[in-house]
């Protein structure tokens, strides 16, 4: 006998993300993929444990969306499981991410790259090519590179690949959390970037739209670094500061971003679950994946 919780008219976002749910005809495709790095952290941990319980997160999830009158059983899914990379410092890991991203991304709408630490980004951003960037982080990511590659600089890396900083745009950024230097080669280096204080005076609907406008008709891809959320909500984001986004705010940016067709992908990191206070900072990843799903219906 099957226990209480389980009701065959509640739908587990868990089972949808296992192919449990596969629609006839979908109305769009989304792969995940796994990305768990860690050797490149700052901050010792184990981001790469996050992959795994954002997938178990999933557990405590349906497939409708409320608001939107969607639901997740129409668009197709491949969980595509994680790419070999945990033992991997940032630069042997390049080129395995980027390939393995690149090829997620044949014959669907959309990627989601389940991290790991911040270093997924920037082989994420080079599998797109010739592409506009948009981070949601507390954090400019512009250390410098003589120490190597870390989840403390993949924006400084991206610059020195030779991405323009004026395809880049910056949301939610702190007060307090980075220097005078890095914030100055934001600012020299053309990338546009919003405060914390901006997404609250203006509005993360408003600031979200803006950021297309910068980037044009290109694709984007997408950076989602949980630390943007004010620690009370994310004790498991290393980096994570008070003052920060609340998360009904990057639940709505991460909808809109899945809402918009230029956006070909989104990574989701800096979550270590050894750290994780009631699973709230996975909840609150594993809620930004669906929101994600959503918009990608809307499209």
């Amino acid at each position: 006998m099957s226990g209480l919780h389980e009701d065959p008219n509640w739908p587990r976002a868990s089972g949808w993300l296992a192919g449990e749910l596969a629609p006839g005809r979908p109305a769009a495709r989304l792969a995940v993929i796994g990305a768990p790095l860690c050797l490149g952290s700052i901050t010792p941990g184990r981001c790469d444990l996050a992959p795994a319980a954002i997938r178990k997160a999933l557990e405590r999830y349906s497939t409708y969306d409320v608001s939107r009158h969607h639901d997740l059983s129409r668009l197709e899914v491949r969980d595509l499981g994680d790419m070999d990379v945990s033992g991997l410092r940032p630069d042997a890991a390049f080129e395995p991410v980027r390939t393995g991203v690149r090829a997620a991304l044949n014959d669907v709408d959309a990627v989601v790259i389940l991290g790991g630490d911040n270093s997924v980004t920037r082989p994420g951003v080079r599998a797109l090519g010739e592409c506009g960037l948009i981070t949601f982080d507390a954090h400019f990511d512009l250390r410098d590179l003589g120490r190597g590659l870390t989840n403390g600089n993949p924006i400084r890396a991206l610059l020195a690949d030779g991405m323009s900083g004026r395809r880049m745009v910056q949301i939610g950024i702190q007060s307090y959390a980075n220097s005078k230097t890095y914030a100055d080669i934001a600012r020299e280096s053309g990338i546009t970037f919003f405060t914390a204080e901006h997404v609250r005076q203006q509005g993360i609907e408003q600031v979200v739209a803006q950021a297309f406008d910068i980037l044009g008709d290109r694709a984007v891809y997408v950076d989602l670094d949980i630390d943007i959320l004010d620690r009370s909500y994310a004790p498991a984001a290393p980096g994570s500061r008070p003052g920060g986004l609340h998360p009904w705010e990057i639940r709505q940016a991460a909808r809109l971003c899945g809402a918009n067709r230029r956006v070909c992908a989104m990574d989701i990191v800096e979550i270590d679950p050894e750290k994780d206070i009631n699973d709230m900072t996975c909840l609150a990843a594993a809620a930004c994946l669906l929101e994600f799903a959503s918009g990608v219906l809307d499209r």
